[in-house]
């Protein structure tokens, strides 16, 4: 993503994880705010850490002044492993956090299948974990069974969706969000990749990191 860009190899349950870590952006005096960690769209149709959704995420967070680290779920570029339909996968994103984040407050974002993956994570860690942020893009609940956001983490999460998506339908996402009386930010003509979209998309995830800032 950029000159700072740090290649990690992580262990994984199944061998090696393949992950990028970016410092966040901070301003003399200022310390990171935890390590934000980012899952990508569904292997098995081109998603990887590269993503540019995902790229956006990470730009976001490290402008938010969190570190940030995406990776490769199994089977994916360098990391070890076959696809796992998410249940590998999910052990893959807690072998991240539990590396690269052992301890101090953590985010959890993703897309797409990756929201699917990192709902699971949230759920797991909630009790256990200062869990300061949830950003999920293009939650792929028409596909898959997403976990429900923690009551007490609602304020902290934000869930955004493309009118347009015919990847992910709206429809699905506002079933799964319904119950929980959770608010879905829709982009108005936004497809699953927010093709054009994505300086909109970043500027509504920078605004809601930044409104849960302290100093």
């Amino acid at each position: 993503m950029n000159a700072q860009t740090e290649r990690l190899t992580l262990r994984g349950p199944v061998g090696s994880i393949e992950a990028l870590r970016d410092e966040a952006q901070l301003a003399p005096g200022e310390t990171a705010r935890g390590v934000a960690i980012v899952a990508h769209p569904h292997p098995l149709f081109g998603g990887t850490m590269d993503n540019k959704v995902v790229q956006t995420l990470a730009r976001a967070f490290v402008q938010s002044r969190w570190n940030c680290v995406r990776f490769n779920f199994r089977g994916v570029g360098g990391t070890e492993g076959v696809h796992d339909n998410g249940v590998g996968e999910l052990d893959d994103m807690l072998a991240v956090i539990e590396q690269v984040a052992p301890d101090g407050p953590i985010a959890l974002s993703g897309f797409s299948f990756g929201s699917f993956v990192a709902s699971h994570a949230l759920q797991r860690l909630a009790a256990s974990r200062a869990i300061e942020q949830v950003v999920f893009v293009g939650t792929a609940a028409s596909r898959f069974t997403v976990a429900p956001i923690p009551q007490e983490l609602h304020e902290r999460t934000l869930i955004v969706h493309g009118e347009a998506d015919d990847t992910v339908a709206l429809s699905s996402v506002m079933d799964w969000a319904r119950p929980q009386i959770l608010p879905v930010t829709v982009v108005p003509g936004g497809g699953h990749f927010f093709h054009g979209q994505l300086p909109l998309l970043k500027g509504l995830v920078l605004r809601h990191l930044r409104s849960g800032a302290v100093s």
